[in-house]
């Protein structure tokens, strides 16, 4: 009994090896290995599974809610309020707290998902030989050194190599991108041949389309190329410019608010003031100035986001994807099945007699009479099967599903045709690169179809089918016409037929020799819509690559169709090899097309971009995109056709598979940030004018202007319901005719940090006057009655003009946001409730106002608006003073994510 081989499991060039050598290196024996020896392997090497991340515990999620510098301050308010026993004040800030942390909680909780996709993915069972007999056993008992035994419609439960085959294909596009089947055999190939390229391996979780193979497992668990880009995808983690910039600006305020809070408590105590009474006012100058609704705004606003884009088939899996999405410059998409429908279709047809536009094989005429026999020996020499889900659909190599498809849809051949059982066939053989099959043709004949390579049919034809009858056969005008197809990125199949006479063997070729058909040319196919909304995306400032691991040529074909133009040639992975990040930038600069690229390229293409300062986005729905996914600033990934692998590593989900849904997505993004931008606005202004107001009553012989928790309440009854109801302002229009905002701009413009500013000292100015005369008149509690109701007030026109950054008040529909307007009249509403109940105002140091009273705030209340009006009526005025518009897209070219 030999021990475990010491070098399977390691990442060798398997493919480079013959089959000699790797059954040496795995120490297989040609009958399989016994059961003992396979138990001992699985002791050894784990089950063949890839282990799934579980979910977070609820303490972790609940932990992470008071992350924020903000929060975190106002629980140290909180807990040193409580030493000092003013339970009131205790009780407010703990509300704020509470309410901020269920909110986050919930939606995070919410998003977790209980199943890991990585998981899922493992084949339940394969056939395995063991000691010589042929077994199904549970792919997760497969060892290295296991012989398993492949035949059509298997998934590959390990990494494999080779060692017999018999036409096998196998659909690597989860893997790869590439949406044509590929030739497999177990000949070595070089060392440094790609994914795409190494004939004699095949890979966990791909799918065996046709033919038969025997394979040597040489990996397993997460020690295949599967298990490699999980590792890729769990070792990737990044932050979205929207966390990066909260992040950023609450540490920001958390400092200042420090700051000024210590500044004021040491003021105070050189002024001879009491250290109990300073304690209390530096606590409410952070209280004041703390916009603690700031998160649960931001969260209110990104959840918001998620519903809208919900409604728009974008599922978002994390809360700052919404914004993102707004933000994204490059959309780096794969092309199979994101920009294609992956499904190989037959679009032209060259006949002698013609070409023939096969995009529309149901029109009434249908195929001229050449065309229509090219098409019918294409479908009565495959092996596509009905496919029982899909009516009119078919099940098998890809090639040979669609030449069936087009077949019977133009009524070339019948289903029935295709279901009678052949007199004779041989399956597509990689040698002789064409397959051949004898059927009986009706009358007592029988007939010889041919399909394959076009030099391949060539040569065993002697004649071409023309207009009116057999023509001489002509090479050149073949390869003409073979050759323009390529040019434009096509497959392409050739066809014949020939008669075999009485006598003669069904499998040799026709005594007569066969006659040329045609050649039928396909692709898969863009989809429909993809086309303009990539034309949307280039209106909206948005550049559309295409990341690809199909061929160069198909590539920029695909890419000129949509309107992706390459620019330079498509940079493949292997230029990509001898490239640096430097040159690799620049090669991106000239080409908007990435072909034959593995995982590791594209995700390596996502860090070069992002570098350059751009916010990425990357689209996928294979297991190949899962680690770029991951990467990117937001990963799309497609809901109904893509992998689970793709969908768990990205943060929004398209439930209809549709590029064109992430034109909408990016539009409900900026509409997103734009309400992030209002509620930023509202509550620094008010925080701004908090701060003012309570550092300047600090130095004036005014006792202190607001008790803590008449701050906590003015906050809670205008922040806590005004900022949340400008998380609902809808759209403004034109959102996809602004370039994408800037990285490095921040939460706020420089237009709205001057605005919030402005905005802030104003309302400072107008609480401290009011206060200063009204202490001077009336007693203490109904002079901060008073400073406290026009603080309310103030805020009330402050939400109202903080709908739109750039538009008038005029010119924003009045009854466009009834949440607003609720709101602001609830705010004002509960405010006066509380002062005009007794027990709770004198609990609160607050008394009744008069109606007058009520009118003189109003009125000054008011003038905050016509000052911002006032602004915003300047700025319309000067050209470029609102930032950028149509064709003046930014093009950032250095500097990661910052700024607030």
């Amino acid at each position: 009994m030999s021990a475990a081989p010491p070098q399977a499991q390691r990442r060798l060039a398997w493919h480079a090896l013959d089959a000699q050598a790797v059954a040496r290196a795995v120490d297989g024996p040609a009958d399989g290995l016994t059961e003992v020896r396979a138990r001992e392997r699985l002791a050894l090497y784990g089950p063949n599974e890839l282990a799934a991340a579980g979910p977070r515990p609820p303490w972790q999620v609940l932990a992470r809610q008071f992350a924020s510098p903000l929060i975190l301050l106002l629980v140290v308010a909180a807990a040193v309020t409580a030493v000092q026993r003013h339970w009131i004040d205790v009780a407010a800030i703990s509300l704020v707290v509470a309410l901020n942390a269920a909110i986050g909680y919930w939606q995070e909780r919410k998003a977790e998902k209980d199943v890991r996709a990585l998981a899922s993915l493992a084949v339940p069972t394969a056939r395995v030989l063991r000691s010589g007999t042929a077994s199904l056993l549970p792919s997760a008992r497969l060892v290295p050194g296991d012989l398993v035994l492949l035949e059509s419609g298997d998934k590959v439960p390990a990494d494999l190599r080779l060692v017999e085959g018999n036409g096998l294909r196998v659909d690597e596009s989860m893997l790869t991108g590439e949406s044509e089947a590929v030739d497999k055999d177990a000949a070595a190939v070089g060392a440094d041949a790609s994914l795409g390229e190494r004939r004699c391996m095949a890979y966990t979780g791909t799918l065996v389309v046709s033919g038969r193979a025997r394979g040597v497992v040489v990996a397993t668990g997460t020690a295949t190329e599967l298990g490699a880009i999980s590792g890729l995808v769990s070792s990737v983690v990044d932050k979205t410019p929207l966390q990066i910039l909260t992040a950023t600006l609450e540490r920001r305020i958390g400092w200042v608010v420090s700051l000024a809070a210590a500044l004021v408590f040491a003021a105070g105590l050189l002024q001879g003031k009491g250290a109990a009474e300073m304690f209390r006012t530096a606590v409410a100058l952070a209280v004041s100035a703390i916009p603690e609704s700031l998160p649960v705004g931001l969260t209110i606003a990104l959840s918001i986001g998620v519903s809208r884009m919900a409604r728009h088939r974008a599922i978002v899996r994390s809360l700052p994807a919404v914004e993102t999405l707004g933000s994204t410059d490059v959309i780096g998409s794969d092309k199979t099945g994101t920009l294609t429908v992956n499904r190989m279709t037959v679009e032209r047809l060259w006949t002698p007699e013609g070409v023939w536009d096969a995009t529309r094989p149901e029109d009434p005429g249908g195929p001229p009479r050449v065309a229509r026999l090219a098409l019918r020996a294409g479908a009565l020499s495959n092996e596509a099967l009905p496919d029982p889900t899909d009516p009119g659909g078919f099940l098998g190599d890809p090639v040979d599903a669609a030449m069936a498809r087009i077949a019977v849809v133009s009524g070339a051949a019948s289903p029935a045709e295709r279901a009678a059982a052949p007199l004779h066939h041989v399956p597509y053989e990689p040698r002789l690169r064409l397959c051949r099959t004898v059927r009986d043709d009706g009358a007592g004949g029988r007939i010889a179809y041919a399909k394959g390579a076009p030099d391949a049919i060539a040569a065993l034809c002697g004649a071409m089918e023309g207009p009116d009858g057999p023509l001489p056969l002509d090479p050149e005008l073949i390869d003409a016409a073979n050759e323009q197809f390529a040019r434009d990125g096509l497959r392409v199949i050739a066809t014949a037929h020939g008669v075999l006479r009485d006598g003669e063997p069904v499998d040799g070729p026709p005594a007569g020799g066969m006659v040329f058909l045609g050649l039928e040319a396909m692709a898969d196919p863009p989809r429909e819509g993809v086309a303009e909304a990539v034309a949307a995306c280039r209106d909206a400032g948005i550049r559309v690559a295409m990341i690809t691991g199909d061929q160069p040529a198909t590539a920029a074909a695909i890419g000129r169709r949509l309107g992706i133009e390459p620019g330079d040639s498509p940079v493949t992975g292997a230029e990509m090899a001898a490239l640096d990040d430097e040159a690799l930038a620049l090669r991106l600069r000239h080409t908007s097309i990435a072909a034959r690229v593995s995982p590791e390229d594209k995700l390596r293409i996502v860090q070069v971009l992002q570098a350059e300062g751009h916010t990425v986005a990357v689209t996928g729905d294979g297991v190949n995109d899962a680690p770029a996914l991951r990467a990117a600033s937001i990963g799309v990934a497609m809901g109904r056709g893509g992998t689970d692998v793709a969908r768990e590593a990205a943060d929004v989900v398209l439930t209809d598979d549709d590029f064109v849904t992430i034109v909408e997505a990016v539009r409900q993004g900026r509409v997103t940030f734009s309400a992030i931008r209002k509620v930023t606005f509202f509550l620094l202004a008010s925080a701004v004018a908090s701060l003012l107001a309570v550092s300047v009553n600090v130095f004036t012989d005014h006792p202190l202007i607001f008790l803590p928790v008449q701050i906590l309440w003015i906050n809670l009854v205008t922040n806590g319901i005004q900022d949340i109801a400008l998380a609902f302002e809808p759209e403004e229009g034109n959102q996809l005719e602004r370039a994408p905002r800037p990285p490095t701009e921040g939460l706020l413009t420089g237009v709205l940090w001057w605005r919030t500013i402005l905005t802030g000292a104003f309302m400072a100015t107008a609480v401290l006057l009011m206060f200063g005369w009204a202490v001077e008149h009336h007693e203490l509690p109904h002079a901060r009655t008073l400073a406290l109701t026009l603080f309310a007030v103030l805020h009330f026109f402050v939400a109202m003009t903080a709908r739109s950054e750039r538009l008038g008040f005029h010119q924003v529909p009045f009854f466009g946001n009834p949440w607003l307007l609720a709101a602001a009249a609830a705010s004002l509403g509960l405010h006066a409730g509380v002062m005009n109940w007794t027990p709770i105002a004198t609990a609160m140091g607050m008394t009744a106002l008069s109606p007058g009273e009520w009118l003189v705030c109003l009125g000054l209340g008011s003038t905050v608006f016509v000052v911002v009006e006032i602004e915003k009526a300047l700025r319309r005025r000067v050209p470029g003073a609102q930032g950028r518009w149509r064709n003046s897209h930014h093009r950032p070219t250095s500097g990661r994510t910052s700024g607030t």
